[in-house]
């Protein structure tokens, strides 16, 4: 689902026009956004969180040289799975088989 997919099932579920779905839906972004920007976590009950984690610097290598390089301390957004979603998903797969 892309986020064109999600503002035109949000403007025909809650009958309101795209523009103002695209707003509910670039507020909510907006505020996730800004959330982990500020080192906050974002939690949605059901479907997952998402927090930034910090990596350390440590010894990496190039791929196509082969030689080794330095890679520098990091933070990158991680996601957890709720487990709802989980164990709906596992379901639904073990349906499908």
């Amino acid at each position: 689902m892309t986020k064109n997919d999600l503002i035109n099932k949000l403007a025909e579920k809650a009958n309101i026009p795209k523009p103002k779905a695209q707003a509910v839906v670039d507020s909510i972004f907006n505020g996730m956004v800004k959330a982990l920007i500020k080192n906050d976590r974002v939690e949605i009950r059901g479907f997952g969180t998402i927090a930034i984690r910090q990596y350390g610097a440590r010894t990496g290598r190039n791929p196509n040289s082969g030689r080794l390089i330095r890679v520098l301390p990091k933070k990158l957004p991680h996601y957890k799975m709720a487990k709802e979603l989980k164990n709906l998903l596992i379901q639904n797969y073990r349906q499908e088989d």
